[in-house]
């Protein structure tokens, strides 16, 4: 028999501001420690310089974490042009340059490129796996990593600022498993004069903004005190997309347990997912039959 984790039986979402130099892993470790949960992950790695949300869920939250993670981010980032490195960022190697600087109406008429459905190819510093190696590790021990492109949905690539000759900020809206970095590097040779991520922020990310988010100072002072409780969010947050249908008593006990619950629905199609809930708290997400909710996710609270 396993054995049981320590900690309290906390649940909900942190939204924490993190800060450059700090992998979104520590700061998973971090919000657990500092408010002795039992169980806490997050919803969508942010590269350790990049700054803005990361939404830390804990307990059954971790639960919801694919809601999140599916939904849309945006994210505001600098392009340093000129310069290309081996990983599509300012930490890498310079390994291409260009005098060549683009006009502000060239930038913009390129990024019509990278609009709607598109096809990029993930950096080779990133943890995707090849072979069931990371792509990073590789790439750190001088393998020639080839990566194939994956699709990518984004909503909106717009350019907010031109400082200087040699950047150029932008704001992109996206769906999951986007690469800022790529699309740094894809613009640059797009315009023919190479380019990488300066610096990058995300700034919202499904219902969670960056505006609301915790420092990692605060997480600090407050550790162990059990006031970080007050900025918890609940559960229910990242199940803001889909529908609601509330439970009968007998329902909620059904669902508790596993089974298909009576459920009383409006505005819910046949076969359409949704969240169940009984007396304000969320019990469980699953398809919607027939008045029944059909259950793929419960959540178990400790004071049920």
């Amino acid at each position: 028999m396993g054995r049981k984790r320590k900690g309290r039986d906390i649940s909900g979402w942190l939204v924490v501001d993190k800060p450059a130099g700090m992998t979104s892993t520590a700061v998973v470790n971090k919000v657990r420690w500092a408010m002795d949960a039992r169980k806490a992950g997050h919803a969508g790695t942010l590269d350790p310089e990049a700054t803005g949300v990361l939404a830390v869920a804990l307990g059954e939250a971790t639960k919801t974490v694919p809601y999140v993670t599916d939904d849309l981010k945006c994210y505001e980032f600098t392009v340093r042009l000129g310069q290309a490195t081996n990983t599509d960022d300012a930490e890498g190697e310079v390994i291409a340059s260009s005098d060549l600087r683009p006009e502000d109406d060239q930038i913009k008429d390129a990024l019509g490129r990278f609009v709607g459905d598109i096809m990029q190819v993930p950096p080779k510093f990133s943890a995707v796996k090849i072979d069931g190696q990371r792509a990073y590790k590789l790439a750190r021990d001088g393998a020639d990593v080839e990566i194939a492109a994956r699709p990518l949905w984004v909503e909106e690539l717009v350019m907010t600022g031109r400082p200087d000759s040699d950047h150029v900020t932008l704001e992109m809206t996206c769906g999951k498993g986007g690469y800022v970095r790529s699309i740094a590097r894809d613009l640059g040779e797009a315009l023919g004069c190479h380019g990488h991520v300066l610096c990058l922020r995300r700034i919202w990310s499904g219902p969670f903004e960056a505006k609301d988010g915790v420092s990692v100072e605060e997480i600090d002072r407050l550790a162990k005190t059990g006031q970080l409780d007050a900025y918890l969010r609940p559960l229910e947050e990242a199940l803001s997309d889909l529908p609601e249908v509330k439970c009968t008593a007998e329902g909620a006990t059904r669902l508790r347990n596993g089974n298909p619950g009576m459920v009383i629905a409006q505005d819910v199609e046949y076969g359409e997912e949704a969240w169940a809930s009984f007396e304000g708290r969320a019990l469980a997400v699953g398809v919607f039959k027939a008045g029944e909710l059909h259950p793929n996710r419960v959540f178990v609270w400790a004071d049920a």
